[in-house]
């Protein structure tokens, strides 16, 4: 994955950079994903959090939500960086974006417990994937 990445950054056309982007994108996601669902499974199996009650669970998600936002206005502002060349800007920016989803993905992982909830913030990862991916 890593050569297909520096292949399309050698590519040096906008369609290559994008490509570069998106791979990014997922390897950073995948890097801060990896090692949640064993960690949390290991959290769920030694000391498992439950979300007891509404209110408990729309203030983790609400909280969930807000960072996401955080990060993902922060990738925006890095990929539009008039100071950075643009290959890198974007380079940059996909990588900060992938926190997003990543976050979503991470707090799911520690709530295995709660299979439901964890489900919920699972999608809520992917909904983020695809809304943060480059285009």
């Amino acid at each position: 994955m890593l050569e297909a990445l520096t292949r399309d950054l050698r590519a040096g056309d906008a369609a290559g950079y994008r490509r570069a982007a998106r791979r990014a994108h997922l390897i950073a996601f995948l890097t801060l994903a990896a090692p949640g669902v064993p960690l949390g499974a290991l959290l769920a199996i030694l000391k498992p959090l439950r979300v007891d009650g509404l209110a408990t669970q729309a203030g983790v998600l609400l909280l969930v939500l807000l960072l996401a936002g955080v990060a993902w206005h922060l990738s925006r502002r890095t990929a539009r960086d008039e100071t950075l060349p643009a290959p890198q800007g974007a380079l940059a920016g996909a990588m900060q974006a992938a926190t997003a989803p990543g976050l979503a993905f991470l707090v799911g992982c520690a709530f295995l417990s709660t299979p439901l909830f964890a489900a919920l913030l699972w999608t809520l990862a992917l909904v983020l994937f695809v809304l943060t991916r480059p285009r």
